[in-house]
């Protein structure tokens, strides 16, 4: 988890036990960049950082999303998938790159480069995304955990809180336990999906062609479309990666700098790719159980119940653990995102209750209140859009600064993919709130 270079006491000292996990990754990693160690084995000390931002893009929101594109469209929506995660593995690889290069996450970044009182409006924005953040993945987990043992929806908004708040306790053991933990969560995600695969009856032809194909169906699809692209890119994301990274693995010279950025890139791509076919799976899934003759199908709770009487209770089973094990590790790294992004916009050190009980109160206010779930996810992702552009265009400014990157500044290919995204993301995510808020669009009265 998230500790400035000088407050992590693995750096420090050995250790035992659990904590001893980091001690091992730090010093394994060292061996690496000192000419000691080689091979994939020992490449592994490098990888965690971009798992743990990945369970971001296999987070409850993306299954609502998933599902509905499916059931309504059948595959011709799985290329806007993939172009999505292709934006989103550019803008994390450059988190990633603020952080090693400089030894600062993004927020900190702000604090200090950014006039007061942007920084200021920069983190009660950050806030309030963190807290919507923290909304839509307590109820992912807790939407899984109520269907499953029938429970009543807050029940399983306090279990969901009870198991992230367990597993936030390893950060006392430095960076490695945690990592591996999500890391789990993220490959037991991957396996029931892989599962699904094998029970759906998946038509590979069709998925195949509309993955690189890209055509809209109709004026709704090419909303959902927007929906699928301007909710991937999640800010909380982008601002803890750089987090994550930037006192994980210390290096003494430009020379290491870069062989620490090699992997951490190579570590992105493959998370990236993971959870992109994750989010493909969740897609192809949906086609083929419920295109055909359920195309209505929209919210988590419908696509559960109609999985049972067309693919048997083992398919809906495995549909439920992905759910729990999504809304559970993303519960925990939005709360961590939070955590950082808190104490590094104010720049001091704030109680650790504090400052999970802030992104973790407003979440079990709104379900206590009786707001309907998906409404409830549905607005969380329209007050991410509006956050998003603080973290993605203050990552663009400071990646491009040579006074900032030195050497590793990002070159004018680099910078222009970047600022194509980001105006992609950008005015979709503008479409979105604009929708949202009710403003007309010709073409577009058919959208529900």
């Amino acid at each position: 988890m998230f500790r400035a270079p000088d407050d992590d006491p693995i750096l420090r000292q050995g250790g035992a036990g659990v904590a001893s996990l980091s001690a091992r990754t730090v010093a394994a990693g060292r061996a690496v960049l000192a000419g000691e160690r080689r091979g994939l084995r020992a490449s592994l000390a490098f990888a965690g950082p971009a798992v743990v931002a990945s369970i971001a893009y296999m987070d409850p929101g993306n299954f609502a999303t998933n599902i509905q594109a499916g059931a309504k469209y059948g595959y011709g929506l799985l290329w806007v998938v993939l172009l999505a995660n292709l934006i989103a593995m550019l803008f994390q690889a450059l988190s990633a790159k603020l952080g090693i290069v400089t030894g600062r996450n993004l927020a900190e970044m702000c604090r200090e480069q950014f006039p007061r009182p942007v920084v200021f409006a920069m983190w009660v924005v950050s806030e309030i995304a963190a807290m919507a953040t923290d909304l839509a993945e307590f109820l992912g987990g807790a939407i899984g955990l109520s269907l499953l043992f029938q429970m009543p929806l807050i029940i399983g908004m306090g279990v969901t809180a009870i198991i992230t708040y367990a597993l936030l306790l390893f950060d006392r053991y430095g960076f490695r336990p945690l990592e591996l933990i999500i890391g789990g969560m993220v490959g037991l995600i991957a396996l029931c999906y892989l599962i699904e695969m094998f029970v759906a009856p998946v038509d590979w032809r069709a998925a195949g062609m509309h993955t690189f194909v890209p055509q809209l169906a109709d004026a709704q699809a090419l909303l959902l479309a927007v929906g699928i692209i301007g909710a991937t890119v999640m800010p909380h994301a982008v601002y803890l990666h750089s987090g994550l990274t930037q006192a994980r693995m210390p290096v003494r010279h430009d020379t290491e700098r870069r062989r620490v950025l090699g992997y951490s890139n190579r570590e992105v791509t493959i998370a990236l790719v993971v959870a992109g076919l994750v989010n493909m799976a969740m897609v192809m899934m949906a086609s083929a159980a419920f295109h055909a003759g359920h195309p209505e199908v929209a919210e988590i709770e419908t696509a559960y119940h109609t999985l049972t009487p067309l693919l048997g209770i083992g398919a809906a089973g495995v549909f439920l653990l992905s759910l729990i094990a999504s809304g559970v590790s993303s519960s925990t790294v939005g709360t961590m995102a939070g955590q950082m992004i808190m104490q590094s916009f104010v720049g001091f050190r704030i109680p650790i209750w504090l400052r999970r009980a802030v992104t973790m109160v407003p979440a079990f206010a709104v379900v206590a209140a009786g707001v309907n779930a998906t409404n409830a996810l549905v607005l969380s992702q329209v007050v991410l859009s509006i956050a998003l552009p603080l973290p993605m265009i203050s990552l663009l400014i400071f990646t491009r600064r040579p006074d900032i990157m030195g050497a590793f500044a990002n070159g004018r290919l680099t910078q222009l993919a970047a600022a194509i995204g980001a105006a992609v993301v950008l005015l979709l995510n503008a479409f979105l709130i604009l929708q949202a808020c009710g403003v007309p669009f010709p073409g577009f009265a058919v959208a529900g």
